[in-house]
């Protein structure tokens, strides 16, 4: 599986070319860590990614939880 917070896009200016892009990050990646993204070569991106999991509960729709994590939103 991928990282949810993986998309590819083109360059602004580019030539159209589709580029990795984190929308967790908010930026274009190199291709290194669109490896890791992609969970290529052995790499997981939920454990080799500090950027995913600084993120994580985002991608989880954790969002609807309450602060004491039984789920009853307030």
């Amino acid at each position: 599986m991928t990282c949810p917070f993986s998309e590819y896009r083109p360059l602004p200016g580019g030539d159209g070319t589709p580029r990795a892009y984190c929308r967790a990050a908010e930026e274009f990646v190199q291709a290194m860590r669109a490896d890791v993204c992609n969970d290529r070569y052995g790499l997981d991106h939920a454990t080799d990614c500090e950027i995913y999991r600084e993120h994580a509960d985002e991608a989880a729709g954790d969002g609807d939880e309450s602060e004491d994590g039984t789920g009853d939103a307030p």
